[in-house]
């Protein structure tokens, strides 16, 4: 690893240097700082990339790049966009939404510690610190994880911990390859790194109203309303860049849309709207009013009945199934299922419906227990207890003879 000195923040000229061994070793590590608090979208402060450099004392070269001064990240933007190239990153996904929209690039072929700890017999949801000493044994400091980043000069504290954040990514990837070989599960950790390529922090205004607080007990013409007013507030939101909650809060938002007030006075019954909303938004949210009432009613989904008391013993016994499976692989069981994708899987097997799309009966997860999960729910296979330890076995082997 490079040797320590004082962290210094990279000038234009190193984008092209750093990209340039990226493309030689065939992997970048990369971490950012952000900064969301007060703001539509999170804004990018730094960017901390290393690269493999067998001309630096310790291999690697190390560069911190200011993302609120100008700069010209055409060259890494490529490399971030290159399937050649392994990008290292841990936990991934806002770290992917905030390149891909503010270098205007797409990720590919992305190596999420995170994710890879989790077929390597750590936790799924394991943090850097601990898996740096987990894995590597050395200790990381966290001092400034929850500082100001977007405040100007950053502070020698700030540079050390952005410059240790990436200072033994590579050293870990490595480690983690080396694990993921012997287990015989890098494969199936690629497949689950593919998920984060396509990360993003843009927000559809058309669909937004579907993630309100109790949406679906609107009625058809008060969803619509709420669609337009959900829509205006996003757009407000992005011009403004503020938080949507302080344009207009989720119950207000609700309470308006269940009410369709026809002028500003009557906003006045609405609780959650103080004098400022009022003075400054009325006219607007009761034009969003009025669009949604000229709109075509959006009737709610039709869903047929969902679980019903009997489905939760089965949700249960897959459940177990998928543990000891995960305990068989190595694997952090978070990685495989959510109680929510079970219940999916039992309700459309008692219905004899078609399996559902869900995570746990594609690719490497069918691979290790979605084919016998479905054949378990059919009853060609049972659970039985062999030798202290969950088993299961084909349905005729596991039934007793009787007496």
């Amino acid at each position: 690893m490079e040797a320590s000195t004082t962290p210094t923040l990279a000038g234009q000229d190193e984008v092209a240097r750093i990209a340039a061994l990226a493309r030689a070793g065939g992997r970048l590590g990369i971490d950012t700082e952000f900064m969301s608090e007060g703001r539509y979208r999170a804004l990018l402060c730094l960017v901390q990339v290393v690269a493999d450099d067998p001309d630096a004392p310790e291999g690697i070269r190390i560069a911190l790049f200011d993302t609120l001064e100008p700069l010209d990240a055409t060259p890494l933007a490529e490399v971030l966009a290159d399937p050649r190239i392994e990008i290292v990153l841990h936990a991934a996904r806002q770290d992917v939404a905030l390149l891909r929209r503010v270098w205007r690039t797409e990720v590919t072929n992305v190596f999420d510690t995170q994710v890879a700890a989790g077929f390597a017999g750590q936790g799924a949801q394991t943090g850097y610190g601990n898996l740096i000493g987990g894995v590597l044994r050395l200790h990381v400091a966290k001092s400034a994880s929850y500082t100001r980043w977007d405040a100007r000069p950053l502070t020698a504290e700030q540079l050390s911990y952005a410059r240790e954040d990436v200072l033994h990514l590579l050293e870990l990837s490595d480690a983690l390859h080396e694990r993921l070989e012997a287990k015989g599960r890098l494969e199936w950790a690629r497949e689950e790194c593919r998920r984060l390529e396509g990360a993003s922090d843009e927000r559809d205004p058309e669909t937004a109203f579907e993630r309100l607080p109790r949406a679906a007990s609107l009625d058809p013409r008060s969803r619509a309303v709420a669609r337009e007013l959900a829509a205006w507030r996003e757009r407000t939101a992005a011009s403004e860049d503020k938080p949507v909650g302080t344009i207009l809060p989720d119950p207000a938002l609700v309470e308006i849309a269940k009410r369709k007030p026809a002028q500003a006075g009557d906003l006045e019954q609405i609780r959650g709207l103080h004098g400022g909303h009022l003075r400054r938004r009325g006219a607007e949210l009761i034009a969003a009013v009025e669009r949604g009432r000229d709109a075509e009613p959006i009737p709610r989904e039709a869903r047929g009945p969902g679980s019903e008391p009997g489905d939760a013993p089965l949700v249960a016994l897959v459940e177990s199934v998928i543990r000891a499976r995960a305990i068989e692989a190595g694997l952090a069981y978070e990685l495989v299922a959510s109680r929510a994708e079970l219940e999916r899987i039992v309700i459309a097997a008692r219905r004899g419906e078609p399996e559902p799309d869900v995570r746990a009966l594609g690719g490497w997860r069918r691979e290790l227990v979605g084919a016998e999960l479905e054949d378990l729910l059919a009853g060609r296979r049972a659970v039985t207890i062999a030798g202290g330890r969950l088993a299961v076995r084909d349905a005729d082997d596991a039934v007793a003879p009787s007496s």
